[in-house]
């Protein structure tokens, strides 16, 4: 898988209609972020969801840096994080 079928299959999945199956992604966020938050006593952010998901994702690519998904969701993690950000 070359840089652009990376990129053009996260766009396909951050832009298709995925609410259906797993809600609106600024909700999502904001769920998991207030779930964090409770979990850790700090205040966790949406944007920071997008960053630490990121970070799984490269604990993932740790075990297996050949596996598409890990760099196809890390670039999808980050155009959302970047709009979330940007909102703010």
């Amino acid at each position: 898988m070359n840089r652009s079928d990376i990129l053009s299959t996260a766009a396909e999945y951050v832009t298709k209609d995925r609410a259906a199956t797993h809600g609106n992604v600024e909700d999502n966020f904001n769920r998991i972020a207030g779930l964090w938050s409770q979990y850790l006593n700090e205040e966790i952010g949406t944007a920071d969801v997008a960053a630490m998901m990121i970070l799984l994702k490269v604990a993932r690519i740790q075990s297996n840096p050949c596996h598409d998904d890990s760099w196809i969701d890390i670039a999808g993690y980050a155009a959302c994080g970047g709009e979330i950000a940007g909102r703010s």
